[in-house]
């Protein structure tokens, strides 16, 4: 079991962010392997089409030689920096990566692994770091790019929910529900990892990154040159890849129209206008105008977080939506 144990000053510093690289390699790995790696098959089999043409790239192959059981090279999953963090930002770190750091890591797997041909050729060669950020770059054109604003959307709302649960009844609420290896006790957090150790957060607090394909585990960062973090999975994120996101019911849009039912049923929890623009890929007055028709239906409710307005069903809402 590892434990961060927490301090009074970690609680003030603890905070959010997204790492598109980390759900990009995750799905990778996953593509390339005959194990799911907790990927539904009906994901796998749409995608597979698109990332035939990439595998035959021998840095896939390098990227996934970076990788065992338990621990992976973390200079091209570089610890994102914030809720808004992209692809673009990912890559930019992976490229500034300092080559002392770079060959270190690389010649840890190359100890290792059997690591052998095109592969090795790659991880060896002086241009290692553009060729792996240049297949990332392909890889989330063909593979996430289309798919990641409404994954992005259920990474969001779970932080509204936890912020809300944190401010509410404290960490160990933020925490419940988390994921069954993860639990808030006397003043830590235990989790059930392979690490069989104790670490302070030493007053940086605890990065927490919701997750899609994570899912069903969760993954623990306790070295450099990330900062101590948990990555774990998104709420209703099972829900999404088993049974795809939220479609309009046809009863419901022959009442209200096919945008305002998708906007009704995608509302069980909150959103903003904005991230159910980019989600749903409506434009932002258009969303805009038909929340402003369900909220003076009482179909939805809006209130104030931070510097956003986020909507919500009200109960008369979930009532039509059911």
């Amino acid at each position: 079991m590892l434990r961060f144990v927490v301090g009074a000053e970690d609680l003030l510093r603890t905070r959010f962010a997204l790492s598109p690289v980390f759900e990009l390699h995750h799905l990778i790995r996953a593509l390339a392997s005959p194990h799911r790696q907790g990927v539904p098959e009906a994901w796998l089999a749409r995608l597979r089409p698109r990332f035939a043409p990439l595998r035959a790239d021998p840095a896939v192959d390098a990227v996934l030689a970076l990788h065992m059981p338990g621990s992976g090279a973390t200079f091209f999953s570089p610890p994102p920096q914030a809720l808004g963090q992209t692809i673009e930002d990912d890559l930019a770190a992976l490229r500034a990566a300092p080559p002392a750091a770079v060959r270190a890591e690389i010649d840890f797997y190359l100890r290792r692994r059997d690591i052998t041909g095109a592969a090795r050729t790659v991880l060896t060669g002086p241009d290692v770091v553009d060729r792996l950020a240049d297949l990332l770059a392909a890889a989330w054109a063909a593979l996430l790019a289309d798919d990641w604003p409404r994954l992005r959307l259920l990474c969001e709302r779970d932080v509204v929910h936890r912020v809300g649960e944190l401010g509410r009844a404290g960490w160990a609420a933020a925490l419940a529900g988390l994921h069954p290896k993860v639990r808030w006790r006397d003043g830590g957090i235990d989790l059930l990892v392979r690490a069989r150790r104790e670490t302070g957060l030493d007053g940086a607090g605890l990065l927490l990154v919701p997750s899609v394909f994570v899912w069903p585990e969760i993954a623990v960062f306790a070295d450099e040159p990330w900062p101590k973090a948990i990555v774990y999975p998104a709420r209703g994120v099972g829900t999404l890849l088993e049974h795809g996101p939220p479609e309009a019911p046809p009863q419901l849009a022959a009442l209200l129209g096919r945008s305002r039912a998708l906007l009704l049923v995608t509302l069980a929890d909150p959103a903003s206008t904005s991230q159910l623009a980019r989600a749903l890929g409506m434009a932002t007055g258009a969303v805009g105008d038909h929340l402003a028709v369900l909220h003076r239906a009482r179909l939805v409710e809006r209130a104030r977080s931070g510097r956003s307005v986020l909507y919500r069903r009200t109960p008369l809402g979930d009532a039509l939506a059911g």
